[in-house]
């Protein structure tokens, strides 16, 4: 009997949309006469997008006021707790000493 392949889930026909779409927009862009085609339907579409952006655009702001002191929070405290100087300075050092080796000698 042969195995049946699941239905894709509403993501995966999301992820596959967008690389087709990134994928094949340069060949499309290649065509005569894309660019027209473009600024006509940006014309048409961008003020129907821009109502419908309205719509999302508070609420999405206060949630985002909402999430930043604590993000910001935790960000200070990993930072602290990170020997970041440490890490910069061993860096700084061992590229150095790559460069010393790769110098010729005089």
């Amino acid at each position: 009997m042969p195995v049946r392949i699941p239905a894709a889930t509403r993501g995966e026909v999301l992820c596959f949309g967008a690389a087709g779409v990134s994928a094949f927009a340069p060949f499309y862009l290649m065509v005569p006469g894309a660019e027209e085609r473009i600024t006509r339907q940006t014309l048409k579409w961008a003020p129907r997008w821009e109502r419908n952006i309205t719509f999302f655009k508070s609420p999405v702001e206060r949630g985002i006021q909402r999430v930043t002191p604590p993000v910001a929070r935790t960000v200070q405290r990993v930072e602290h707790r990170l020997p970041l100087d440490k890490m910069a300075q061993k860096t700084d050092r061992g590229i150095k000493k790559s460069i010393d080796k790769l110098a010729p000698r005089k």
